[in-house]
């Protein structure tokens, strides 16, 4: 009997392992287009040991010269990077250091009201304080930059020899920014008030006070949370707080900007856990994805729930960042796993093909392509990697089923080839797992050299395959059959 190995896109990582029978359920640097699985790009070091501390955001943009330029933020500096890879300190005179980690607040406003008494040290399970991560957008050709932890609002006008610069008049202890489409800066989280979007004049950033000569403005959004990013989505302005989400839309004087709650219960888990693509916004939360797709915000379905938020380290949900990769239709969202105090894994949504996929990779901010040839990431060593080039990996790339189920009645399936759907033989190996039941031992056979057909010999009610590829092919792998022969009863 030649069976055929149906194993849908993505993998599946919710419940039990029996939950994931007949899909991909452990991967490692993999993706899958039109139905097939393949190796992700590699990355090569575009300029190594960049900065003294982790980046935790980064943009990229083209000047009205047409020179690209990079800035990346760390919690004590500001930096910018030309095309060539030279590295400039434009930190801000006056700069207030913020943390480099999130860390347990155990002083004064650490914990519950009453859970101690005054000038005590809180427990150490207490509210823990985000780790500094910068907002970062162009005006024009310029830059705007602003600290969670500063809070200030600053403007780098290209020049290598002068720092980022403070903007007259702006207001302060805010924790970002964004400039709309029609050109007004928001500070989020305006004077340390939480709910506060407050606006500058239309193209005039150095204009905050309302009068009736100009647009600017403020609004205290209607919300039990604090604001933590703001998007441009379609002419509109996201803004995402820690429970619920909120669109700004532009209606002109006298009000300037009218605010409509659209999502509750949806709020963002870190100041950088937000992409915004063509069919909306994607966001990671505290225990669930989200989209806005133009309309409504909707709670994702999503393959790998409880594989992500089953592992995360809450103490450091504030470093979680999302890249977009327009490129592939992929939203990747980096975050801290177990004990790890750092981003160690990622997880994928394929938005083009609708698939999840994980891994693990260590990267604390990145953007896309599009100014840059290739997507640009930073690790948590200060190193700059171009994404998506060539196909080097830091180790192979491989992906694992969980259970196939082999229906041959209450005979043994005795498995003798493998006839493979490979795009060149050699480039990748096949393993097979085999058990007799649910909770029996796992017998590995292979690696097996595949060709057309392999010789194989094993047998089990149930298996797993894992395919292994080699580091720097481009290889592809389809649907695989196997020759299946009834064996004796167990």
């Amino acid at each position: 009997m030649l069976a055929s190995i149906e194993l849908s896109p993505g993998v599946y990582r919710h419940g039990t392992e029996l939950d994931s029978a007949n899909r991909y359920r452990d991967v490692n640097f993999v993706r899958w287009q039109n139905g097939s699985l393949r190796p992700i790009g590699g990355w090569v070091t575009r300029k190594q040991s960049a900065f003294a501390s982790k980046p935790r955001g980064a943009i990229a943009w083209a000047d009205n010269s047409q020179d690209s330029r990079i800035v990346a933020g760390t919690y004590e500096k500001l930096y910018t990077v030309n095309a060539g890879g030279t590295v400039v300190d434009i930190t801000p005179v006056g700069f207030s250091v913020g943390n480099e980690s999130a860390q347990v607040n155990t002083g004064y406003g650490g914990s519950l009201w009453g859970t101690s008494t005054y000038g005590t040290t809180r427990p150490s399970d207490g509210v823990p304080e985000r780790c500094t991560t910068w907002a970062l957008d162009t005006w024009g050709q310029y830059l705007l930059a602003c600290s969670s932890d500063d809070g200030k609002i600053y403007e780098w006008q290209l020049n290598p020899a002068n720092p980022a610069a403070l903007v007259a008049n702006a207001p302060t202890q805010n924790k970002g920014i964004v400039v709309t489409d029609e050109r007004f800066v928001f500070a989020l989280g305006a004077n340390d008030n939480p709910r506060r979007v407050q606006w500058c004049d239309r193209e005039n950033n150095t204009e905050w006070t309302p009068l009736i000569t100009n647009q600017a403005g403020d609004f205290d959004l209607q919300t039990a949370g604090e604001i933590m990013q703001g998007l441009r989505v379609k002419g509109k302005t996201l803004i995402l707080t820690t429970t619920d989400a909120h669109l700004a839309n532009y209606a002109g004087p006298p009000a300037v900007y009218g605010f409509l709650r659209i999502g509750t219960s949806c709020g963002a888990t870190s100041r950088s856990s937000a992409v915004s693509v063509d069919e909306g916004a994607f966001w990671m939360g505290q225990s669930a994805f989200f989209l806005y797709n133009g309309s409504a915000v909707k709670e994702m379905q999503c393959d790998v729930t409880d594989y992500v938020f089953g592992d995360i380290n809450d103490s450091q949900r504030s470093k979680i960042c999302a890249i977009h990769n327009a490129a592939f239709g992929e939203v990747w969202w980096f975050y801290p796993s177990g004990d790890s105090t750092e981003n160690n894994r990622y997880c994928v949504y394929d938005y083009k093909e609708g698939h999840w996929n994980i891994g693990q990779l260590a990267r604390t901010a990145g953007f896309d392509a599009g100014v840059f040839s290739t997507p640009i990431w930073f690790d948590d060593n200060g190193n700059i990697y171009n994404h998506e080039s060539g196909l080097i990996h830091d180790s192979a790339p491989y992906a694992e089923t969980g259970p196939i189920m082999l229906d041959v009645g209450e005979r043994l399936a005795k498995v003798t080839k493998v006839i493979p759907d490979e795009k060149v033989q050699g480039e990748v190996t096949l393993s097979f797992k085999t058990r007799l039941y649910p909770n029996a031992a796992e017998t590995t056979h292979g690696p097996f050299n595949i060709s057309s057909p392999t010789s194989v010999r094993f047998q089990g009610r149930q298996f797993r395959m894992r395919v292994d590829g080699v580091n720097y092919k481009d290889w592809r792998v389809g649907k695989m059959r196997l020759n299946i022969i009834e064996g004796s009863k167990r």
